[in-house]
């Protein structure tokens, strides 16, 4: 038959691992989004405020760790409280609405795999739908191909949103620093009292080797 004939030649295997890419960029959306992203939690308060000082020796002694006004909990070091979550996330980035979720400190290496499959997915989604387009100037041709048009259109969009979104998620990881923090650094006491602009930053490949690893 036609499809032992395209299995034989190798023709099914891009759609199969399209499907596939799809598929596990759906699961990590799920994984993502209702996975715990580093609530702080009352009982956890003792061991989170130990070794504080050997992690960031150049943060000065005066700075007191704070007592969230919300959940009363006291927060560790580049924790933030959530009022959309209604906790205190530790090593808190930002509340991704998309997700409805916190992205902090458990779930943000695998919003980063999220984003890399999603920006695959798009990309070769975005190539099938321009190979499918044969432009002519007709209205005629603009009626038959609209679904096509709409559909690249939207493609294209969402790859610079999530091409973007990657891109300075990955600069600010190799900083070693987050989202809030680089948006409120003049707010936040830790980096205001600090001697250098950036405490935790020990180099890129560190940076990177101990977010992912």
């Amino acid at each position: 038959s036609d499809l032992q004939k395209q299995e034989e030649r190798g023709e099914l295997l891009q759609p199969l691992i399209f499907v596939l890419l799809v598929l596990c960029s759906v699961l990590l959306y799920f994984k993502v989004s209702l996975m715990d992203p580093g609530f702080v939690k009352p009982e956890e308060e003792e061991g989170e405020n130990k070794g504080q000082g050997v992690v960031i020796p150049q943060i000065p002694g005066d700075i007191k760790l704070r007592r969230c006004g919300y959940c009363l909990v006291k927060q560790p070091m580049r924790a933030k409280h959530c009022q959309l979550c209604q906790h205190c996330v530790r090593r808190y980035d930002h509340h991704c609405p998309w997700l409805e979720n916190c992205v902090g400190e458990r779930n943000h290496p695998l919003f980063i795999v999220y984003l890399s499959v999603q920006l695959v997915v798009l990309l070769w989604g975005g190539h099938v739908a321009w190979s499918g387009l044969y432009f002519e100037q007709s209205w005629e041709w603009v009626q038959h191909n609209i679904f096509l048009l709409v559909s690249f259109l939207l493609i294209f969009t969402f790859t610079i949103v999530v091409l973007l979104l990657l891109v300075s998620q990955l600069y600010l990881i190799s900083c070693n620093t987050t989202t809030w923090e680089f948006m409120s650094h003049h707010r936040i006491s830790y980096l205001r009292h600090s001697e250098l602009e950036n405490p935790f930053d020990q180099g890129i490949i560190l940076n990177l080797w101990r977010f992912f690893c």
